[in-house]
Protein backbone atom coordinates (compact mmCIF):
# COMPACT_ATOMS: atom_id res chain seq x y z
CA UNK A 1 0.00 0.00 0.00
CA UNK A 2 1.66 3.60 -0.82
CA UNK A 3 0.94 5.75 1.58
CA UNK A 4 0.42 9.50 0.33
CA UNK A 5 1.51 12.99 2.59
CA UNK A 6 2.05 16.36 1.30
CA UNK A 7 4.70 18.09 1.66
CA UNK A 8 4.61 21.50 0.92
CA UNK A 9 2.06 23.66 -1.46
CA UNK A 10 3.43 22.37 -4.31
CA UNK A 11 4.76 18.56 -3.44
CA UNK A 12 3.48 15.36 -2.60
CA UNK A 13 5.50 12.16 -0.74
CA UNK A 14 4.66 8.77 -1.98
CA UNK A 15 5.75 6.66 1.05
CA UNK A 16 6.62 3.01 -0.59
CA UNK A 17 7.66 1.06 2.63
CA UNK A 18 9.10 2.16 5.95
CA UNK A 19 12.55 0.42 5.54
CA UNK A 20 14.91 -0.05 2.45
CA UNK A 21 14.32 -3.08 0.94
CA UNK A 22 16.52 -4.94 -2.10
CA UNK A 23 14.03 -4.53 -4.78
CA UNK A 24 12.41 -1.32 -3.67
CA UNK A 25 14.48 0.74 -5.97
CA UNK A 26 13.25 -1.01 -9.04
CA UNK A 27 9.77 -0.22 -7.78
CA UNK A 28 10.19 3.25 -7.57
CA UNK A 29 12.08 3.54 -10.53
CA UNK A 30 9.07 2.21 -12.51
CA UNK A 31 6.44 4.10 -10.64
CA UNK A 32 8.19 7.66 -11.62
CA UNK A 33 8.56 6.35 -15.06
CA UNK A 34 4.95 5.50 -15.49
CA UNK A 35 4.00 8.95 -13.55
CA UNK A 36 6.51 10.99 -16.09
CA UNK A 37 5.01 9.18 -18.60
CA UNK A 38 1.19 9.73 -18.08
CA UNK A 39 1.64 13.01 -15.56
CA UNK A 40 4.65 14.62 -17.45
CA UNK A 41 3.40 18.17 -18.15
CA UNK A 42 1.37 18.64 -14.74
CA UNK A 43 5.04 18.02 -12.93
CA UNK A 44 8.11 19.77 -12.35
CA UNK A 45 10.14 17.33 -10.67
CA UNK A 46 10.36 13.47 -9.56
CA UNK A 47 13.19 12.85 -6.57
CA UNK A 48 13.26 9.12 -5.82
CA UNK A 49 14.12 8.50 -2.24
CA UNK A 50 14.95 4.69 -0.37
CA UNK A 51 11.85 4.21 0.33
CA UNK A 52 9.74 6.90 -1.37
CA UNK A 53 9.03 9.43 -4.11
CA UNK A 54 8.56 13.25 -3.78
CA UNK A 55 6.57 14.63 -6.63
CA UNK A 56 6.83 18.57 -7.39
CA UNK A 57 4.04 19.61 -9.45
CA UNK A 58 2.80 22.54 -11.13
CA UNK A 59 0.39 24.46 -9.26
CA UNK A 60 -0.84 26.82 -12.44
CA UNK A 61 -1.59 23.16 -14.14
CA UNK A 62 -3.44 20.84 -11.53
CA UNK A 63 -3.86 21.05 -7.53
CA UNK A 64 -3.29 18.71 -4.80
CA UNK A 65 -6.52 16.90 -5.00
CA UNK A 66 -6.55 16.55 -8.90
CA UNK A 67 -3.76 14.98 -8.73
CA UNK A 68 -4.13 12.47 -6.49
CA UNK A 69 -7.12 11.60 -8.45
CA UNK A 70 -5.50 11.43 -11.48
CA UNK A 71 -2.44 9.14 -9.89
CA UNK A 72 -5.09 6.73 -8.19
CA UNK A 73 -4.94 4.47 -11.08
CA UNK A 74 -0.81 4.66 -11.50
CA UNK A 75 -0.80 3.69 -8.15
CA UNK A 76 -3.38 0.85 -8.14
CA UNK A 77 -1.27 -0.70 -10.87
CA UNK A 78 2.40 0.02 -9.23
CA UNK A 79 1.49 -1.56 -5.86
CA UNK A 80 0.95 -5.21 -7.25
CA UNK A 81 3.39 -5.23 -10.33
CA UNK A 82 5.98 -7.75 -10.19
CA UNK A 83 9.70 -6.55 -9.75
CA UNK A 84 12.62 -8.67 -11.46
CA UNK A 85 15.63 -8.56 -9.76
CA UNK A 86 17.94 -8.65 -12.63
CA UNK A 87 16.28 -5.98 -14.59
CA UNK A 88 18.37 -2.75 -14.35
CA UNK A 89 21.97 -1.76 -15.78
CA UNK A 90 24.52 -3.87 -15.11
CA UNK A 91 28.31 -1.25 -14.55
CA UNK A 92 31.16 -2.75 -14.09
CA UNK A 93 33.14 0.09 -12.45
CA UNK A 94 36.88 -0.22 -12.13
CA UNK A 95 38.92 0.41 -8.40
CA UNK A 96 41.68 0.85 -7.30
CA UNK A 97 41.57 -0.18 -3.67
CA UNK A 98 44.08 2.53 -1.89
CA UNK A 99 41.99 4.87 -0.24
CA UNK A 100 43.27 6.39 2.66
CA UNK A 101 41.43 4.73 5.09
CA UNK A 102 41.74 1.20 3.64
CA UNK A 103 43.90 0.13 6.55
CA UNK A 104 41.88 1.58 9.02
CA UNK A 105 38.98 -0.03 7.84
CA UNK A 106 40.40 -2.86 8.24
CA UNK A 107 41.19 -2.70 11.62
CA UNK A 108 38.29 -1.12 12.74
CA UNK A 109 36.63 -4.43 11.08
CA UNK A 110 39.26 -6.59 12.79
CA UNK A 111 39.44 -7.82 8.54
CA UNK A 112 43.02 -7.45 6.46
CA UNK A 113 42.93 -5.09 3.69
CA UNK A 114 42.83 -7.98 1.46
CA UNK A 115 39.62 -8.98 2.75
CA UNK A 116 37.44 -5.90 2.63
CA UNK A 117 38.73 -5.49 -1.07
CA UNK A 118 37.79 -9.02 -1.50
CA UNK A 119 34.13 -8.11 0.33
CA UNK A 120 33.47 -5.16 -0.68
CA UNK A 121 34.06 -6.12 -4.66
CA UNK A 122 32.44 -9.77 -4.31
CA UNK A 123 28.68 -8.05 -4.13
CA UNK A 124 26.41 -6.82 -6.44
CA UNK A 125 25.34 -2.77 -5.72
CA UNK A 126 21.71 -1.63 -6.17
CA UNK A 127 21.17 2.52 -6.68
CA UNK A 128 19.21 3.04 -3.77
CA UNK A 129 19.32 6.57 -4.33
CA UNK A 130 20.71 9.81 -6.14
CA UNK A 131 21.36 13.30 -4.07
CA UNK A 132 23.65 14.89 -1.79
CA UNK A 133 25.83 15.76 -4.65
CA UNK A 134 24.99 15.71 -8.67
CA UNK A 135 25.75 12.29 -9.71
CA UNK A 136 26.30 11.36 -6.01
CA UNK A 137 24.84 7.42 -6.24
CA UNK A 138 23.86 5.51 -3.07
CA UNK A 139 24.45 2.13 -3.33
CA UNK A 140 23.30 -0.90 -1.04
CA UNK A 141 23.53 -3.16 0.71
CA UNK A 142 27.30 -3.28 2.19
CA UNK A 143 28.64 -6.39 4.07
CA UNK A 144 27.48 -6.45 7.28
CA UNK A 145 30.91 -6.94 8.24
CA UNK A 146 32.28 -3.92 6.75
CA UNK A 147 29.48 -1.44 8.46
CA UNK A 148 30.91 1.35 9.79
CA UNK A 149 30.01 4.42 11.14
CA UNK A 150 29.88 7.74 9.57
CA UNK A 151 33.53 9.99 10.87
CA UNK A 152 32.41 11.87 13.72
CA UNK A 153 34.49 14.62 11.74
CA UNK A 154 34.07 15.01 8.17
CA UNK A 155 36.31 15.96 5.95
CA UNK A 156 36.59 19.37 4.74
CA UNK A 157 37.31 17.98 1.01
CA UNK A 158 37.34 14.70 -0.81
CA UNK A 159 38.80 14.14 -4.12
CA UNK A 160 36.65 13.20 -6.70
CA UNK A 161 36.33 9.82 -7.43
CA UNK A 162 36.49 8.61 -4.40
CA UNK A 163 35.25 4.93 -3.13
CA UNK A 164 33.34 5.08 0.28
CA UNK A 165 31.40 3.39 2.76
CA UNK A 166 29.54 4.54 5.62
CA UNK A 167 26.86 1.94 7.58
CA UNK A 168 25.19 -0.40 5.16
CA UNK A 169 26.32 1.32 1.99
CA UNK A 170 28.77 2.72 -0.61
CA UNK A 171 29.55 5.16 -2.99
CA UNK A 172 31.72 7.13 -5.54
CA UNK A 173 32.14 11.23 -4.94
CA UNK A 174 31.60 12.35 -8.25
CA UNK A 175 32.73 15.99 -7.26
CA UNK A 176 35.55 16.89 -4.72
CA UNK A 177 32.93 18.01 -2.19
CA UNK A 178 32.98 17.64 1.73
CA UNK A 179 32.41 14.09 3.16
CA UNK A 180 32.38 11.87 6.64
CA UNK A 181 32.47 8.19 4.77
CA UNK A 182 35.49 6.06 5.16
CA UNK A 183 37.49 6.41 2.40
CA UNK A 184 38.75 2.63 0.49
CA UNK A 185 39.75 3.44 -3.22
CA UNK A 186 39.30 5.34 -6.39
CA UNK A 187 37.99 5.62 -9.20
CA UNK A 188 39.28 6.32 -12.51
CA UNK A 189 36.14 7.56 -14.41
CA UNK A 190 34.62 10.61 -14.31
CA UNK A 191 30.72 9.90 -13.37
CA UNK A 192 29.24 13.27 -13.61
CA UNK A 193 29.36 15.50 -16.28
CA UNK A 194 26.66 18.27 -17.63
CA UNK A 195 27.90 17.89 -20.68
CA UNK A 196 26.62 14.43 -21.04
CA UNK A 197 23.54 12.86 -21.26
CA UNK A 198 22.54 11.38 -19.63
CA UNK A 199 24.73 13.45 -17.38
CA UNK A 200 25.32 10.60 -14.66
CA UNK A 201 25.52 6.81 -15.92
CA UNK A 202 24.06 5.53 -13.12
CA UNK A 203 20.59 5.66 -12.12
CA UNK A 204 17.87 4.43 -9.80
CA UNK A 205 17.64 0.94 -9.77
CA UNK A 206 20.66 0.08 -11.76
CA UNK A 207 23.26 -2.58 -10.26
CA UNK A 208 26.96 -2.20 -10.07
CA UNK A 209 29.89 -4.32 -8.88
CA UNK A 210 33.52 -3.08 -8.25
CA UNK A 211 36.14 -4.36 -10.29
CA UNK A 212 39.86 -4.18 -8.57
CA UNK A 213 42.73 -2.74 -10.63
CA UNK A 214 46.38 -1.83 -10.22
CA UNK A 215 47.83 1.52 -9.84
CA UNK A 216 48.92 1.39 -14.01
CA UNK A 217 45.38 0.48 -14.99
CA UNK A 218 43.82 2.97 -12.94
CA UNK A 219 45.70 5.95 -14.14
CA UNK A 220 45.69 4.65 -17.64
CA UNK A 221 41.89 4.99 -17.54
CA UNK A 222 41.67 7.98 -15.90
CA UNK A 223 43.31 9.08 -18.98
CA UNK A 224 40.61 7.44 -21.39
Amino acid sequence: MIRLEPAGADALLLVLAEEPAPYLPLRIAALADRIRRDLGPLLIDLVPGWTSLLLHYDLMRIDHLQLIERMAPLLDAGSSEPVAGDIGCLHEIPVWYAGEDLASVAQSCGLSCAQVIDLHSAAEYRVGAIGFAPGFAYLGELDERLALPRLSTPRARVPAGSLAIAERQTAIYPQASPGGWHLIGLCPWRLFDPARTPPCPLALGDRVRFRPVDETTYRREARV
